[in-house]
């Protein structure tokens, strides 16, 4: 193996020993506990070269070295592939996650599981309803002058809208009504949609163009309110298991967590369903977050419906973490695909 290769499982030796034992790592221990066939001494010319090059550092009470953000990085850009879960842990993922009844139960089973598997803080992102698609429109007739409006989509979001359209109608008429809808709306992104919607009464046939006007008007509204963002979190707990990776900012992280702007934001940026994104310290925009790392990812039926991921310290288990945060993602999309 030549010399830069050596030095990187160097570095690899002393990423898995910090994040396991929390100690800072010696030469002696790389030597006994990792079979890389080379001398104490060419291990300390190689961790003094890799301290040169800032990717390790040496803490003032300890002769060991710990990986700096600049190590982690490159440790985790040259992850070969992601480590796949264990057949028994993927079926555990799938049997829990299928048992759920309903998106907010998908939502939430999924923070659980990501923040038990990785023993970190969890957060994923509901759908952002701009990038959903409707699936299909009902409309009940509750009264002979009341309707509810039920608009499904693709992420398996149901909005519900009651409408009082103050003249009697028949069964129909609600179904013609029915069917001019749901030709405007079906398979449209919401805002395509709301533009469909406005344009029916013009060309609607002059008997049903008074009731479809109310319920364009109330379906304009569902389909372009733009509701909080929400995001769920699991796991915070997980942070005080070990205060010594976040020294005197502790709060802070927690803070940020409580800020769903500042979270959401980390989310935004995993756009693409299947890539994770690692966020390594400094890397992270917010200064709260910059003794932590994010590792995130989108999730959906093919088109990002919203963001997922975890927190943790910067000593993480980054391939057991990648790997989980890409198992749930990816079972999360074809949850609400088959819904």
């Amino acid at each position: 193996m030549n010399s830069d290769d050596r030095r990187f499982a160097v570095l690899q030796a002393i990423v898995a020993d910090y994040v396991s034992t929390q100690e800072p790592v010696g030469s002696k221990a790389i030597v006994d506990r990792h079979n890389l066939g080379v001398s104490s001494a060419t291990v300390r010319n190689d961790m003094a070269a890799l301290e040169e090059d800032g990717l390790i550092a040496q803490p003032h009470t300890s002769a060991g070295r710990i990986p700096t953000d600049k190590g982690y990085r490159l440790f985790v850009d040259r992850l070969a592939q992601v480590k796949p879960l264990s057949g028994p842990e993927r079926k555990a993922v799938q049997s829990f996650l299928e048992g759920a009844v309903d998106l907010d139960d998908v939502l939430r089973r999924s923070v659980r599981l990501l923040a038990q598997l990785t023993r970190q803080v969890a957060v994923v992102q509901y759908p952002t309803l701009t990038r959903s698609t409707v699936r299909h429109l009902e409309v009940v007739q509750l009264t002979p002058a009341r309707l509810m409006l039920v608009l499904i989509t693709d992420s398996g979001r149901v909005d519900q809208r009651i409408v009082d359209l103050g003249q009697v109608v028949g069964e129909d008429e609600v179904g013609r009504l029915r069917a001019i809808l749901n030709g405007a709306l079906v398979g449209r992104k919401l805002a395509d949609a709301s533009a469909e919607v406005a344009e029916l009464p013009e060309s609607a046939p002059v008997e049903l163009r008074d009731n479809l006007l109310t319920l364009a008007t109330v379906l304009i509204e569902t389909l372009v309110e733009h509701p909080e963002e929400r995001l769920v979190l699991g796991g915070t707990a997980n942070l005080t298991r070990n205060t010594a990776d976040f020294p005197g900012s502790m709060r802070q992280i927690l803070e940020a967590l409580e800020e769903q702007v500042v979270v959401l934001k980390l989310l935004a940026s995993a756009q693409d369903p299947g890539l994770v994104t690692v966020r390594i310290g400094e890397e992270n925009e917010s200064s709260d977050l910059r003794t932590a790392s994010v590792v995130s990812i989108g999730y959906g039926p093919g088109t990002v419906l919203g963001g997922m991921g975890v927190v943790g310290p910067t000593r993480m288990d980054y391939p057991g973490t990648i790997a989980a945060v890409h198992a749930v993602a990816r079972y999360v999309g074809e949850i609400l695909t088959g819904r």
